[in-house]
C-alpha cells in the first residue's frame, strides 16, 4: 500500500514520494563498486512504508543492478516501480543501437518490461533527439518499454515530440523552491496534454533542511558530493546564500506550526504545484533515509496562509534563467563543475560541409536539393545563407497542425545548418517569415520573438501559400559570423 498514489498510466501507479538514488555514483566515484545484493536490502524499508517508486539512470552507477535484484529477488519486489532513464551521447542514432541499449536497461533491471524508460537529450538543435523518440515509440509499442517519458525537456521540444506522436506520459524536471521554472508555461502545456511533471531537485541537493538554517556560507571544501556542488550554483543564481536564508527562515516558521520538517515543507510545496505527479527525494542507501519525511508529506495540508508567505519569500529570489532543461544545454551551465566536461565529449555537426567554389556547401539529403539544383546553406566568407525551411525530419512531418511545433523545429533546423558551417544562432541577422494562415501568424511571431529576442535579427513576415499542406511556416535566414 503506497502512502500516496498518482496513477501516471492506467495500469502505472506510482508513490508521489519517488525515491531517487542518483547518489549511487557519487557513493561509487572513488571506483568502489557497491554489492547489489547487500544494498538492495536497504530498499526493503522504503517499500514497507509504501514508497514504492524507485528512479534511476543509465549513469547512476550500480543503481539498476541494485533495483533489478531487488525486484526480482526482494518479498516486496513485485510491488515496487523501477523507473530509468538512457542518456547517450549527442550524436546520429540507428534502431539497433536504441534497441541495444532498452535491452541493456531491461538486463540490468532483470525485467522484460521496462515501467518508465525516460529520455534526455543534450542538444536540441541536433533532430537526431527526435529520431531516437521515434524509436522508442516503436519499442513501447513492441511492449519492451511500459511507459515513455522524457527527463531535462523544455516546454518547446515536449511539444515538437507530442505533436509528432510520441505518447509522453512524464517529464522529470528540476523544480523546487528554488527553481520554479517548472511551473508557468511548462506546467501549463504538461496540464493541458496529461503529462505529469516529476520533480526533482526539490530540496537542492540536502540545503533545503534544518542543517543549513542560519549557517554561513559553504566554501567550496564544505561542498561534499556533487548534489551540493550542482544545487550551490542555483542557489547562486537565484540570488544568493542571504537571499536563501530567507527562504528557509520561513519554512522554519511553517514547519514549527505543523511539526514537520524544512525539507518536508518544501516538498510539500512542490507536489501541489499544477501538472506535478510526484516528487523525487534523494537516497544514499545504507547511510542517509528520508522514510520519515517523506511518508509525513500525506499526513497534513499546508493552509493559504502558509502557502502565500512561502510564494512571497519566493518572489524574492531571482528566477533561474530559460526553461526546463537548459542548465544543461547553454550558459549558464547549471551542473556540478560548472559545465559539461563531465557529462559529453563532443557535439558532432549534424550536416558535414563540402568546399567547391572558394564556398562551404551542406545538404541534408533530400532529393529535391538535387531536383531543384539547390543547397541547405551555403558560406561564402563570414556570410551564411539558409534556404526556406520546413518542420519536415526525414519522412515525419512534425506539428501539422501546431504552428508553435512547427516553428520551433524550423529554427532548431536552421540552428543545426550554422552549427555546422562553424556559427551560432546569435550570428542570424536576417530571418525571412513565411505563414500560410494569417490566424498563426501572432503564435508564430511569439515563437520568433522567444528564440531570435536577444539576437534581433532584421525581419520580414509574409502570408503565402507554401508548397505542401502540411506546412504552417516556413524560413531562411542568413548570417554573418564576425
Amino acid at each position: 500500500m503506497k502512502s500516496d498514489c498518482f496513477q501516471l498510466t492506467p495500469d502505472l501507479e506510482i508513490s508521489r514520494a519517488i525515491t531517487g538514488l542518483w547518489q549511487i555514483a557519487d557513493m561509487e566515484k572513488d571506483g568502489t563498486t557497491l554489492d547489489p545484493v547487500a544494498t538492495s536490502k536497504f530498499m526493503e524499508e522504503y517499500a514497507e512504508q509504501g514508497l514504492t517508486t524507485f528512479d534511476m539512470a543509465d549513469h547512476y552507477g550500480s543503481a539498476e543492478l541494485i533495483a533489478g535484484y531487488f525486484k526480482s529477488h526482494a518479498a516486496l519486489g513485485a510491488e515496487v516501480q523501477l523507473f530509468t532513464k538512457w542518456v547517450p551521447k549527442p550524436g546520429p542514432v540507428t534502431r539497433d543501437q536504441v534497441r541495444l541499449a532498452i535491452n541493456e536497461r531491461r538486463g540490468r533491471l532483470q525485467t522484460e518490461r521496462i515501467d518508465l524508460l525516460q529520455y534526455h537529450s543534450w542538444s536540441f538543435a541536433n533532430p537526431f533527439w527526435l529520431d531516437t523518440l521515434i524509436y522508442l515509440q516503436e519499442l513501447k509499442e513492441e511492449g519492451l518499454i511500459g511507459a515513455l517519458g522524457t527527463t531535462n525537456f523544455d516546454t518547446a521540444h515536449l511539444r515538437i515530440a507530442k505533436s509528432s506522436g510520441i505518447e509522453i506520459i512524464s517529464n522529470q524536471i528540476s523544480y523546487s523552491l528554488v527553481d520554479q521554472r517548472g511551473g508557468g508555461q511548462m506546467a501549463d502545456f504538461c496540464a493541458a496534454n496529461g503529462i505529469a511533471i516529476l520533480a526533482y531537485g526539490t530540496l537542492c541537493g540536502g540545503f533545503i533542511s534544518q542543517k543549513w538554517l542560519g549557517k554561513s556560507e559553504p566554501t567550496p571544501p564544505e561542498l561534499s558530493n556533487w548534489s551540493l556542488m550542482k544545487y550551490k550554483r542555483f542557489i547562486d543564481a537565484a540570488g544568493g546564500w542571504g537571499k536563501f536564508q530567507d527562504v528557509l527562515g520561513v519554512l522554519d516558521e511553517v514547519a514549527k506550526e505543523t511539526n514537520r520538517s524544512i525539507s518536508t515543507i518544501a516538498s510539500k510545496f512542490q507536489l501541489e504545484q499544477k501538472a506535478v505527479g510526484a516528487v523525487i527525494i534523494g537516497a544514499r542507501l545504507g547511510e542517509n533515509a528520508h522514510i520519515k519525511d517523506a511518508t509525513s508529506l500525506f499526513t497534513f495540508e499546508l493552509n493559504s496562509n502558509q502557502k502565500e508567505i512561502i510564494a512571497e519569500v519566493l518572489s524574492t529570489l531571482t528566477p533561474i534563467p530559460g526553461d526546463c532543461g537548459d542548465e544543461y544545454r547553454k550558459p549558464p551551465f547549471l551542473t556540478a563543475s560548472g559545465d559539461l566536461t563531465h557529462h559529453v565529449e563532443e557535439f558532432p555537426a549534424v550536416y558535414q560541409p563540402y568546399e567547391k567554389r572558394g564556398k562551404l556547401f551542406i545538404d541534408s539529403g533530400t532529393k529535391w536539393e538535387a531536383i531543384a539544383g539547390y543547397s541547405r546553406a551555403v558560406r561564402v566568407g563570414n556570410r551564411i545563407l539558409i534556404s526556406g525551411t520546413t518542420a519536415t525530419h526525414g519522412q515525419v512531418s512534425i506539428g501539422t497542425d501546431d504552428p508553435i511545433a512547427q516553428t520551433h523545429f524550423v529554427i532548431d533546423k536552421i540552428e543545426a545548418s550554422l552549427e555546422s558551417l562553424g556559427a551560432k544562432l546569435t550570428d542570424v541577422v536576417r530571418t525571412r517569415v513565411y505563414v500560410t494562415d494569417e490566424a498563426n501568424c501572432e503564435a508564430v511571431v511569439r515563437v520568433h520573438g522567444e528564440r531570435f529576442g536577444e539576437i534581433r535579427p532584421a525581419n520580414t513576415l509574409v502570408v503565402a501559400q507554401l508548397i505542401g499542406k502540411q506546412y504552417l511556416v516556413e524560413i531562411e535566414a542568413e548570417a554573418v559570423v564576425l
